[in-house]
């Protein structure tokens, strides 16, 4: 049974990824450390997590694999949800996989270092708009039809 996992401390397509799983009546799994208003959708199951460094990303990469979908901005944890055969998207759409994840953690890395070296730099991220969600809407219609697929 395909599982859609959200890393929903800071996603801005939570009810996009509740509609859509509606749509394709996936179970949805929202993972985070509280906060977040409960979902009166029977798909909907919210994940409270203890507060802490990564447990959200931790209690989703112990569980997701194949004929799943992930949604997350953190790098090390879709690099892991790839490895158990999870399909991974970003809030924007753009898709993480075998072939780009590992440029991913390497930029990842680079930006991590240039931050500690210059403590006054400033921004860098750009904002995100109508068209990161709406490729994020299309890119998550794909990526349930396949996941649905393989477990069935």
């Amino acid at each position: 049974m395909t599982i859609l996992y959200v890393d929903a401390d800071a996603c801005p397509v939570k009810a996009e990824a509740e509609r859509v799983a509606t749509r394709h009546r996936v179970l949805l799994k929202m993972v985070s450390n509280g906060g977040l208003r409960p979902s009166e959708n029977a798909l909907v199951e919210h994940v409270f997590v203890p507060d802490g460094p990564d447990a959200a990303d931790i209690w989703i990469a112990e569980r997701a694999g194949r004929g799943d979908v992930v949604i997350t901005a953190d790098m090390p944890l879709a690099a892991r949800c790839v490895e158990a055969g999870a399909q991974v998207l970003r809030h924007d759409g753009s898709v993480l996989d075998a072939r780009n994840i590992g440029q991913q953690l390497a930029t990842r890395d680079l930006m991590a270092d240039l931050r500690a070296a210059d403590p006054f730099r400033q921004g860098g991220g750009k904002g995100f708009t109508k068209a990161d969600r709406s490729r994020f809407l299309d890119a998550l219609e794909t990526a349930l039809r396949k996941a649905v697929k393989e477990t069935t």
